[in-house]
């Protein structure tokens, strides 16, 4: 065991887990679920661990899997392309009116969001008229959609332009945010939305089927994967990489969205900088590393390239970091996404009262109800520990405490 990384071998033939999680928690079924992966023979050199790792569906998520010659739809998700946008404005907090409520109204206006569902009603996180934004966005995806749907066509009856645009549910959320130097950053995560989810659960789908037809043991069925050459493998490549696309379009639909709405709420010009900061967390992509070619999933896990910058951001009442990369290799140039889930959400609703999240969220102008309960801030890891334990990943650029906060 080294001062950064833990290192182990679940078996004899399968590839090295190292693991970021220094000071961390990390679950027993979480630690079996990685051991199913490293398993995998087209697994390459070996799994890396973030320390906000947790029980995924499939894949670990917090994990960074990297092979060559197969893709696991699985471990990329059904959430393909989620990830955050930050941007740093020109306000101060003494820019911001003593009473938020207001500037969490604006919002919570200009962007749908959560999810209703009912015999003839329009779902609230859906638009019925997509704005002017949303439909440029689309003009760029329109050919690449339609490219899709005709190879599968259950895919184009999904909510696609309806959605660019919008949050989602569970743990998407919008904040205004305040820097070390009272700076006021706007900062959101949110993915591929409706049809994300269409176009990952279809090919998992195909994954399984694949694997019955050539009677492919797995330890775990959803680790069902893609080999390269086939089909399927390109059909879901075309696919997941325009996922991606629409994942970062939807992120900077909303950040529009939301600087006008402050700016007309506050009543005051102010400029806002992307930052250069939109990235994914639930994706994959062809990289170089150790010398080969290699497909990276990313589950949970972010892109920390040397100078590269990222945001992991903690829970409702938690601060968030932005972070440069170090470009450590044997991260695979990775970091984690956020703080990491401690418990279901199951186990959080039963756990925390409404008063237990009404006290951990004092300080932020968010929604106090118990449909939120399972976000509560105690439900997730110490963001402190967890961005202790990448010390040797990235460094610290901002440290952001959120003072408005929108769910899903």
């Amino acid at each position: 065991m080294d001062h950064t990384h833990e290192i182990w071998q679940p078996a004899p033939q399968s590839r090295p887990i190292k693991m970021w999680t220094s000071g961390v928690p990390v679950e027993a079924e979480a630690r079996a679920q990685l051991a199913n992966i490293a398993q995998l023979p087209f697994v390459f050199r070996h799994v890396a661990v973030m320390p906000d790792v947790h029980l995924g569906k499939g894949a670990t998520v917090g994990s960074v899997i990297p092979t060559k010659g197969a893709i696991i739809p699985a471990a990329v998700g059904v959430d393909i392309g989620c990830g955050m946008i930050a941007a740093l404005t020109s306000l101060t907090a003494k820019d911001l009116p003593d009473n938020l409520q207001g500037l969490r109204a604006a919002i919570e206006r200009a962007v749908p969001h959560g999810r209703s569902v009912g015999r003839g009603k329009r779902d609230e996180g859906s638009w019925s008229n997509p704005p002017a934004e949303a439909l440029a966005a689309w003009s760029t995806l329109a050919d690449g959609f339609r490219a899709i749907t005709e190879k599968h066509p259950r895919l184009k009856n999904t909510n696609n332009v309806q959605h660019l645009g919008t949050l989602g549910t569970g743990n998407h959320f919008i904040e205004i945010c305040l820097d070390e130097a009272d700076r006021v950053w706007f900062m959101l995560h949110s993915g591929s939305r409706g049809v994300g989810n269409a176009i990952g659960t279809h090919f998992i789908e195909l994954a399984k089927a694949d694997m019955r037809r050539h009677f492919i043991n797995l330890p775990d069925q959803d680790l069902a994967y893609l080999p390269e050459g086939t089909q399927h493998f390109e059909d879901y490549w075309q696919a997941v990489d325009w996922a991606q696309r629409f994942a970062m379009k939807n992120r900077e639909v909303m950040m529009g969205a939301v600087v006008r709405a402050v700016g007309a709420a506050l009543g005051k010009p102010f400029s806002a900088t992307q930052e250069g900061v939109n990235c994914h967390h639930n994706y994959v992509s062809r990289e170089r590393h150790f010398g080969e070619d290699v497909l990276v999933t990313r589950k949970g896990a972010v892109s920390a390239k040397e100078g590269e910058l990222g945001i992991i951001p903690g829970s409702m009442g938690a601060r968030s970091y932005i972070v440069r990369g170090k470009g450590n290799p044997e991260s695979f140039c990775s970091c984690s996404h956020g703080a990491g889930r401690v418990m279901s959400r199951t186990k959080a609703k039963a756990q925390f009262t409404l008063e237990d999240h009404r006290r951990m969220t004092a300080h932020v102008e968010c929604r106090k109800d118990a449909a939120v309960i399972d976000e509560t801030p105690a439900a997730y890891k110490d963001i402190e520990a967890v961005i202790a334990a990448q010390a040797d990943l990235v460094e610290v650029v901002h440290t952001l405490r959120q003072v408005v906060c929108v769910k899903g």
